[in-house]
């Protein structure tokens, strides 16, 4: 979800831009944006990747289960393309046309800024009995019977 909507509610041409590029995030390394846990911290998919693009790391992103079957220039140029698309301002994200062409063409591609919902320095609690990061899910139904006054 987009910054933007997520924070105020406003939704834009540029908040599909934002989800393009978590889905392009998503298929490269085969994780889910919210289910993601990383030595001593916990970031979501954005925050890994802009951690491992800003270390010059950006390969560890790509599916091992893909890798030997990539072509990794092209993997590489999708993983900038869906850091620029996942820019915290609508008006820093590129246009879907422009995403498009960037992915079609060799042309030359800015630097991503830091992206949006990137999470600083969330580490785990001290009293933690190991290291490892337990995922769990709340997945209830909840039915509402709407009726008429």
């Amino acid at each position: 979800m987009a910054p933007e909507y997520a924070i105020d509610g406003l939704f834009s041409v540029k908040s599909d831009v934002f989800s393009f590029g978590i889905l392009v995030m998503e298929i490269i390394s085969g994780l889910r944006n919210r289910a993601l846990c990383h030595a001593n911290e916990t970031l979501n998919l954005v925050g890994y990747a802009w951690t491992l693009w800003k270390e010059d790391r950006a390969l560890e992103l790509i599916d091992s289960s893909m890798k030997e079957f990539c072509v990794i220039s092209e993997v590489m140029r999708c993983i900038h393309v869906s850091l620029l698309c996942v820019q915290q301002y609508p008006d820093d994200r590129p246009t879907m046309a422009s995403v498009i062409l960037m992915l079609g063409s060799k042309m030359d591609l800015v630097e991503p800024k830091e992206p949006g919902f990137f999470p600083k320095n969330v580490s785990f609690e001290a009293n933690s009995i190991t290291n490892k990061c337990e995922m769990s899910t709340n997945n209830a139904l909840t039915i509402t019977s709407l009726d008429g006054r």
